[in-house]
């Protein structure tokens, strides 16, 4: 137990650090400073701009599908090497979970999105995200950010194969992070989402894959500690005949 916490001790610190920064992200209000460089009372130029919504929004939405139909197809198929697929199967829930996760917290939020802020053409007044209970006038189901989930919630494959191919594992959180810095952006961009919904999302995802990291280092761990009785070590007596 001790060496498995000191192997997550940097982790934890710096997934505890990351909530810090955006916690003080919230409280400073930095949100609107930067949503006033791409919108006006006139609303947002980039909403329906090709690349950020037809590109970035519909595309990344695609090839999320796609991506999670090969996490799948990789599941179902016998590994000739790499993880067992007791172990893909159990991480293609972890990514199921990461993308599922942000859109329930959509569906009870009151916070609307930027372009439905008065300041930017829409009816809703500001309120910060974590009142969740005052309503801003707004249709509201806006956080977290729903899109950026669409690359966020792939950081189990990283774990995923973090044990077994080192490469493919760092190729897998690159492409993870470059995507879900692009989709995050384009919303950002477009005004359908704050800065803090999209990190927001990114820290959540995180958190849900690490937890399953460390759930399954404990679970690895037991094993090693109670190991299950082979029918060799423990025979059945015979019964007496006669």
């Amino acid at each position: 137990m001790s060496r498995l916490w000191s192997a997550q001790r940097g982790a934890v610190a710096t997934l505890l650090a990351a909530l810090g920064l955006l916690v003080a992200w919230d409280l400073l209000g930095a949100d609107l400073p930067l949503d006033r460089l791409f919108g006006t009372a006139a609303g947002f130029a980039l909403r329906e701009n090709f690349w950020t919504a037809r590109v970035l929004h519909d595309g990344g939405r695609w090839l999320a599908g796609i991506a999670l139909l090969a996490l799948l197809a990789d599941t179902l198929r016998r590994p000739a090497q790499g993880p067992s697929r007791q172990r893909r199967l159990a991480w293609l829930g972890v990514v199921l979970l990461s993308l599922l996760l942000v859109p329930v917290i959509k569906r009870v939020s009151l916070t609307s999105c930027p372009w439905d802020l008065a300041e930017f053409g829409g009816s809703a007044a500001y309120v910060p995200h974590w009142l969740f209970a005052q309503a801003d006038g707004g249709p509201g189901h806006c956080f977290p950010s729903g899109h950026a989930v669409s690359a966020f919630g792939f950081l189990g494959v990283h774990y995923l194969w973090r044990d077994h191919d080192a490469r493919r594992a760092r190729a897998a959180l690159l492409a993870v992070l470059a995507l879900g810095t692009l989709f995050g952006a384009a919303q950002v961009m477009r005004g359908a989402h704050h800065l803090s919904h999209v990190l927001w999302s990114a820290w959540l995802c995180w958190a849900v894959a690490w937890t399953a990291h460390v759930a399954q280092g404990l679970l690895q761990l037991q094993r090693r500690r109670h190991p299950a009785s082979g029918p060799d070590r423990h025979p059945r007596p015979t019964p007496r005949t006669g």
